[in-house]
């Protein structure tokens, strides 16, 4: 079913250059947005993890609250997520700001009890899916699709730098504030991505011609699940990379004085192999390349069953983390299917499901660790998700059905 064609865009959308695409003032302030968002998620995070650690010394609770908002993610794609097609998606985006804002604010707040963080990490979480699929559905309007995986790479390379900094200066902000204090510079960033993307991200026309809501929601996720090869994709990117993530959420309660350390050489393999994958190779190698990376995302954490060295341990997760890259092929055999009007929704969706298979890796991760101990529960959680990887390997690759959603 061929899709409606795109309404033009802007100057940036005739290149696929980081420059290029950064010379377009709309898609520089949705990246803007974006990069404040993700360093405001990162710090806010961190404070929370340590907040949790130092009241509690779980590794279960540790974990759930640093990754505990992306549980909510999937109540947000089962039932408001086709807001993000709707006919005014930058009004949607700035009032989905305003909502996270008035959260992280109020996390802000000393002497809150645990029950009360955790009860606002998931309204966060559930308000932040709704508004990460409003942006990726205007991503796709302000890019040509033939931008769409540079784009993409931009942003996730951003995710990786701005995680590297938030918990590189959450670390050394927790040496003069408080947590509460690091949560006020969360609100602070928080604050000025609202302001940017108020100020440069217009409406887009390109839209539902049906009320967005729970009815909707329903009908197009029941198309989107309709076909074996799309769930094999979604499998493919959610699971293995959440799992992953449980080994991550795991590395405070592992080795409370270098878990920074180990985060920011994550998220620097992230970052590396965004860029490459992204930036350096074709659509038809990033493909026969993704097997390959999704393996590179777990096996190295089998070296945590040894109990390395912090040094050897901190390349270990800065390979694993190259293997992030592989989400970009995957996603743009996802985008390929799916038709402008619930680009938004199918993307929100796609978000969702990752975020929450974060949450339940961290969880898994973290309840495993209350019998095993975090190193050998990294060790375990990595061989299932490379377990899952070899038996899933056509996912990335297998042609969906000639429908689209």
């Amino acid at each position: 079913m061929p899709s409606p064609t795109s309404a033009p865009s802007a100057p940036a959308a005739a290149t696929t250059g980081y420059r290029e695409l950064l010379r377009d003032s709309e898609f520089a302030g949705l990246y803007a947005g974006f990069t404040l968002t993700v360093a405001a998620t990162t710090l806010a995070g961190f404070a929370l993890g340590t907040i949790v650690n130092q009241q509690t010394h779980s590794p279960f609770l540790t974990a759930v609250s640093m990754y505990g908002a992306t549980f909510a993610a999937v109540l947000g794609a089962l039932t408001l997520m086709s807001v993000a097609d709707g006919k005014r998606p930058r009004r949607t985006l700035v009032a989905l700001q305003c909502l996270s804002l008035a959260g992280v604010a109020a996390q802000a707040i000393p002497g809150l009890p645990l029950a009360v963080r955790f009860a606002l990490l998931l309204v966060l979480g559930f308000f932040q899916s709704l508004g990460t699929g409003t942006r990726m559905g205007l991503l796709a309007e302000v890019v040509p699709d033939s931008a769409y995986a540079t784009a993409r790479s931009l942003m996730n390379i951003t995710a990786g730098g701005m995680a590297i900094l938030g918990y590189a200066t959450g670390a050394v902000l927790l040496r003069f504030l408080t947590p509460h204090g690091v949560f006020v510079v969360a609100a602070v960033l928080t604050a000025l991505a609202l302001a940017v993307v108020a100020a440069t991200v217009r409406e887009h026309s390109i839209r539902l011609t049906r009320r967005p809501g729970f009815r909707q929601t329903w009908t197009t996720n029941a198309a989107l699940f309709a076909d074996p090869g799309r769930r094999l994709l979604l499998l493919n990117l959610w699971v293995p990379n959440g799992l992953v993530v449980g080994c991550e959420a795991l590395f405070i309660s592992y080795d409370p004085g270098h878990a920074g350390t180990f985060l920011a050489a994550g998220s620097a393999g992230m970052l590396l192999g965004d860029l490459t994958v992204g930036r350096l190779l074709t659509a038809d190698r990033r493909r026969r390349c993704a097997f390959a990376l999704r393996l590179l995302l777990a096996v190295p954490y089998l070296l945590f069953a040894l109990h390395p060295p912090v040094v050897l341990a901190a390349v270990a997760v800065f390979a694993a983390g190259i293997g992030f890259a592989a989400t970009l092929p995957l996603q743009e055999r996802l985008l390929e299917l799916t038709p402008d009007p619930v680009r938004g929704q199918v993307q929100g969706v796609e978000s969702a499901g990752r975020m929450t298979w974060q949450g339940i890796g961290a969880a898994i991760a973290g309840g495993i660790a209350q019998y095993l101990g975090p190193g050998t529960t990294i060790t375990v959680v990595a061989a299932v998700s490379v377990a899952i990887t070899v038996a899933s390997a056509n996912g990335g690759t297998r042609q969906a059905k000639s429908q689209r959603v």
